[in-house]
């Protein structure tokens, strides 16, 4: 099995920073493409960005574009999220996700393989 730990969340102020980690852990694969995702209260889980297994794909949706940064760590199995300029609307929980295989080539996938157990990020209005 895969056990994926984010960590790194927290309550910051309009304008402020974070970055979070995930940390992949136990079975392990010759690549994998890695995903932050997040979660509003009351609102579906969206895709945030992703990482391909070597970082030359990245992809953002458009409301962070510019703001936040995808990257990896592949000596650490370690994929972070560089978080400026945090608004109100960014509060959510926020998960990473593995997409294992070939599909690692990608950074934009229908599906994850794997999900952590996400960490809480608080920006108060």
């Amino acid at each position: 099995q895969v056990q994926l730990v984010e960590s790194g969340g927290g309550l910051v102020q309009a304008g402020g920073s974070l970055r979070l980690s995930c940390a992949a852990s136990g079975r392990t694969f010759s690549s994998y493409g890695m995903g932050w995702f997040r979660q509003a209260p009351g609102k579906e889980r969206k895709f945030v960005a992703g990482i391909s297994w070597s970082s030359d794909c990245t992809y953002y949706t458009d409301s962070v574009k510019g703001r936040f940064t995808i990257s990896r760590d592949n000596a650490k199995n370690t994929v972070y999220l560089q978080m400026n300029t945090l608004k109100p609307e960014d509060t959510a929980v926020y998960y990473c996700a593995m997409k294992k295989g070939r599909a690692s080539r990608s950074c934009i996938w229908a599906s994850m393989d794997y999900w952590g157990q996400g960490t809480q990020v608080t920006v108060p209005s």
